[in-house]
């Protein structure tokens, strides 16, 4: 899946719902651009029912374009949020139409199969709690960063000790003591150590 570029915060969202209220065309064009990732999050879910994922891609951007023609920011929510809505809308009303125009069937007849290999039907995903999307895709986003910052500002130290305490990079984990035993060192020098790590790393997520 090729990449897309990064999401607007809120506050150039707002100002790029602004422009476009205001009738700037290229606004949109930004809104669009900028939300495309998002349509390629909502397809993942997707991708097991047997569709071309470029094809759906296609599909979820239909329904993004609704979303950012038809946006209300006066109703408080993110542009985000109700996109994702439009998206999803968009590509259940495709499966229901392809299904609808070869022969009659119900919501509960299988569409295709999750990770698990378990079937699924239209139901399961009509009826699936909604996630918090953009949520979701900061959490992310930071998690990328947070492996990026360990990676580049920290010491060989100071990464090996966030490494044991946190469990990162699929590792288990420690107590500041399980972590002196094995380096050597005492339970009050790795805590130092952590601390400054850790002050490194919230300097970085500031800037």
């Amino acid at each position: 899946m090729k990449a897309f570029k990064k999401p607007l915060t809120a506050e150039e969202e707002r100002d790029y719902v602004e422009r476009y209220r205001l009738g700037d065309a290229q606004a949109k064009d930004i809104l669009i651009e900028r939300n495309l990732r998002l349509v390629a999050h909502i397809v993942k879910k997707y991708q097991s029912v047997g569709e071309d994922t470029e094809d759906l891609i296609s599909i979820g951007t239909i329904g993004l374009i609704k979303a950012v023609t038809t946006f209300d920011a006066d109703k408080g929510s993110r542009l985000a949020t109700y996109a994702a809505r439009c998206i999803d809308n968009e590509l259940l009303m495709m499966f229901r139409t392809r299904k609808k125009s070869s022969r009659d069937v119900s919501i509960h007849e299988p569409i295709g199969t999750d990770k698990e290999g378990n079937e699924i039907s239209l139901l399961d995903i009509i009826e699936s709690p909604p996630e918090d999307i953009i949520e979701r895709m900061e959490l992310a986003s930071d998690i990328e960063k947070l492996y990026d910052y360990v990676d580049k500002i920290l010491t060989d130290r100071e990464k090996e000790i966030i490494r044991l305490r946190y469990g990162l990079f699929q590792g288990e984990e420690s107590t500041q003591r399980e972590i002196g035993a094995k380096l050597g060192i005492s339970r009050s020098y790795v805590s130092r150590i952590e601390k400054k790590a850790l002050w490194k790393l919230r300097e970085a997520f500031s800037k």
